[in-house]
This record gives C-alpha cells, structure tokens and sequence, in this order.
C-alpha cells in the first residue's frame, strides 16, 4: 500500500468517526484527499470521498437503528425526497455558479451556532413536538432543501439536518443524529452515482479509504451512544465552529 493511500485512509477513518456522531467529516476527508493527491481532477476526488463516505454513513445509520428508536415511517420517505432533492441540486450547479452561497455560508452558520450556544437546553431532550403526518411533511420538506443544498453545494450538510431536526422536529442532539445519517445516506448515494455516471470516482482508492471510514463510524457511534445527546451537542457546536472558520476562509481568502 502507497504512503499516499495510508495517509488518506487515516484522515477517512478520522472523517468517519466525527461525522458519525455530528456529521462534517468532509472537513477532514476532502481537505487531506486534495493534500494527498494534488495533481488529481478536483472531480475525481470528490466523488472518491463519496464513495468512502457513503459506506461510513451507512454503517453508522445501520449502528444507531439498533439502540435509538428511529421513526422509519417519517425518515425513509424523507430519505427519498433527499436522494431527489440531491439529484437536482447536482443538476442544478451545472446551470448556475454556487458562488453566492460561498459567501452567505459562513453567515447561516454563525446564526446556527449562535442561537444554539444561546439556547442551552436546545437538542437535550428528546419531545417530537409535530402529529405523525405534520412530522412526516416536515422531515421531507428537510429532506428535499438539505438534499438539494448537498447536491447544488455541499459544506456542512449532515450539520444542517442535525440542526433542523433539532429545531423543527423537537428531536434530541443524539436522535437528530441517528435520523440525519439516513437523509444523509441518500444525498451520498445521490451524489456517488453522479460521480460515477461521468467517470469520476477511483473505486479502489475509495473502496480501501471505505473500510477506514466504516471503522470510524464504528467508533464515533459508540462514542455517541455511550455519552448521550449532550456529547453530541458539544461535538456539534465544535464542528459548526470549524465549520464557520473554514466558510469564512474560503468566502473571504481564497
């Protein structure tokens, strides 16, 4: 194995243990890949993240349905309208530039991790507060925007489904982030086949940086699990913290 191939397995195992408890593991995993590889096709390497990513995520949607109560009857129908909403967004940047979004992100995220610092008790229990068939309209109303937002940007999606099912649905950090792996399980596979369709994903690369990744998962799920929705609520505001940095860095610097 090239030292090229084990650094970038690391940074996936890395990327799939945060983001299996809070989401962003892109942050990690997207940076190292184009430090690793930096004469590749920016392309080639973003679908190569997909395709490690992807697995990682279904590990640990796979890990929390076995101890958290998942409410399969509002998120897989969710989980479709976020595979579409992907879809069109993908479609959808071929259309126009994202460039404005690069610059209002950092904005949205300051407001985000803002108003969850200021609410405390934010995320801390767990008290769906909509009917079945409200919840159900709303999880696929997240599903479509977060999804078309994933495929059209990108940066911070699994924080922004934690955040909304925190704040709409009335969900607990720790159940927020066992139902955000699924919606994001979709806009993954969304993105991946897209990738895939144009040539764009090196599946030995990605398929050995998958098995890191799934590893982290394991980790970071067990992690969550074992110390509960205010763990996750602390990992969540230091991500969205990185987040914001990063956002801002790109807006502004580059």
């Amino acid at each position: 194995m090239s030292i090229e191939l084990l650094l970038a397995s690391f940074a996936s195992l890395c990327a799939g243990m945060i983001d299996a408890i809070v989401g962003g593991g892109g942050l990690v995993l997207v940076p190292a890949l184009f430090a690793t590889f930096p004469a590749a096709p920016p392309a080639s390497l973003l679908g190569t993240n997909k395709c490690a990513s992807v697995w990682g995520t279904l590990m640990a949607s796979r890990q929390y349905a076995r101890r958290v109560q998942i409410n399969w009857r509002v998120l897989l129908p969710a989980a479709g309208f976020a595979l579409a909403g992907g879809l069109l967004g993908a479609w959808a940047v071929t259309q126009m530039d994202p460039a404005f979004l690069r610059r209002m992100l950092p904005i949205v995220l300051v407001a985000v991790f803002a108003y969850t610092l200021w609410n405390k008790g934010l995320g801390t229990v767990h008290a769906p507060r909509f009917s079945a068939g409200a919840e159900l309209a709303m999880a696929c109303a997240i599903g479509a925007v977060i999804g078309f937002y994933d495929g059209f940007f990108g940066p911070g999606t699994g924080s922004f489904f934690i955040f909304l099912l925190v704040r709409l649905l009335g969900y607990d950090f720790l159940h927020a982030s066992a139902s955000a792996k699924i919606l994001n399980v979709a806009t993954n596979l969304s993105a991946l086949a897209l990738f895939a369709a144009k040539g764009h994903v090196w599946w030995q690369v990605g398929l050995t940086m998958a098995v890191a990744n799934i590893a982290g998962s394991v980790i970071g799920t067990r992690l969550a699990l074992k110390y509960g929705a205010g763990f996750v609520r602390r990992a969540f505001i230091g991500v969205v913290g990185a987040l914001i940095l990063k956002s801002a860095y790109d807006a502004l610097i580059r």
